[in-house]
């Protein structure tokens, strides 16, 4: 498992200005390396390493940067190269993503070498030709308790309210889970951004909608203002941190509600939703983009795995249309808020039905979902032959 610190940069322009330069010149190496690609057939990993030193021969500004950092950018390429490839071999539909150049690159990657963490853990040294220099770390991490060795990379970013440092650190994070001896099913939704199998619910905090009249405001802002000008640049970067802003809002969000919901309960199940398909629906892409169902799935699996509880999925398939007390279908569409059952007569929330249905699902199908590992990988969970929920209530085994 690796754990990510990041702290916030405190230099001169002179500084930021350097960064800047080694951000292009990952970008130069990058494209380049996918222009020897794109030209010549038959082209590897290793070949596109060792066109690095080429490279570096050939321009002195290339030769500036760490050899470790030009071999990242070539990395980089190559990343973008193999995930074109497994697309086409797993015949996956529509675009396969062929490899495209960079215009945008806002970091640089340096791997064991180029720098010098002092050891306060509060200033670090860029030790190439592109005259970084030292840079103090803004932040309330203890980057300095890890052993060197253990820092496997270190990142500079841009970012629009000014640059980063990123430490990727080769540990274990364990935490003691205290056992609740409650399990939960959770259904995540547009109204409420998620309904557990007891009826709670947690807000949908919409946070771009909120955000909205504001950024409308800035990019009018922007769209007066004349190309190339000072003040156009000046729009450009407030319209940038607002947009961070909500970024960073979303990921607070999923980060603490994921957490909270793992601390609380010995076993999570949850939909496996397909949100790329989601999203093509034009009426609500906007709305499922907003409540981040993803990111928070990211983070309900990494909680799950260092607690060492299962965080089960399962298929979305008809639980929401099912009854969870007898198993009857009841069909809805998307306005009915309400299930009703004609068979047993059950009236319920439609999101605390399928947040029933969706635990009781991870207990009968053997699960079929995941269960997190100690070392944060995933694990079969083990199978369960029969609802004991719903066998209580029906007397029989829902089909």
């Amino acid at each position: 498992m690796s754990l990510v610190y990041e702290y916030k940069l405190d230099g001169t322009t002179t500084q930021y200005s350097a960064i800047e330069e080694a951000i292009r010149t990952t970008q130069f190496v990058r494209n380049t390396c996918l222009r020897l690609w794109m030209d010549t057939r038959g082209t590897t990993r290793n070949n596109l390493q060792c066109f690095c030193a080429e490279l570096a021969n050939a321009y002195d500004f290339a030769k500036a940067l760490n050899s470790q950092a030009r071999q990242a950018a070539a990395n980089r390429a190559w990343a973008a190269i193999s995930r074109f490839y497994d697309n086409c071999r797993k015949h996956k539909p529509g675009k396969k993503g062929y490899p495209q150049f960079q215009h945008d690159c806002r970091s640089v990657e340096y791997k064991q070498t180029g720098w010098k963490l002092e050891s306060d853990g509060r200033h670090i040294s860029f030790t190439d030709g592109c005259n970084i220099g030292r840079l103090r770390l803004v932040g309330t991490r203890s980057i300095e308790t890890f052993p060197i060795k253990q820092i496997k990379r270190v990142r500079l970013i841009r970012r629009a309210d000014g640059y980063y440092c990123q430490f990727l650190v080769q540990a274990d994070r364990r935490v003691q889970h205290v056992s609740t001896g409650k399990e939960t099913g959770i259904d995540l939704g547009l109204k409420e951004f998620l309904t557990d199998s007891e009826g709670n619910t947690v807000a949908n905090p919409r946070h771009v909608r909120k955000a909205e009249r504001r950024l409308k405001r800035l990019h009018r802002r922007l769209s007066r203002t004349q190309k190339r000008s000072s003040g156009r640049k000046k729009a450009r970067k407030q319209l940038a941190k607002g947009y961070l802003k909500v970024v960073r809002q979303r990921e607070d969000f999923a980060r603490k509600t994921a957490n909270a919901l793992v601390t609380s309960h010995d076993l999570i199940a949850y939909e496996k939703l397909r949100i790329a398909n989601l999203v093509k629906n034009r009426k609500l892409a906007k709305s499922i983009s907003d409540a981040s169902w993803g990111r928070f799935l990211l983070w309900l699996q990494y909680y799950g795995a260092i607690h060492e509880i299962p965080v089960i999925g399962v298929e979305p398939a008809y639980t929401t249309q099912e009854c969870s007390a007898c198993g009857a279908r009841v069909k809805k569409s998307l306005s009915i808020r309400t299930h009703i059952c004609r068979s047993c007569g059950l009236v319920l929330d439609r999101d605390h039905n399928a947040a029933i249905n969706i635990l009781e699902k991870s207990r009968t199908v053997g699960q079929t979902g995941t269960a997190p590992s100690a070392d944060g990988d995933n694990a079969s969970g083990q199978p369960s032959s029969t609802s004991s929920r719903r066998k209580q209530k029906t007397g029989k085994v829902a089909e």
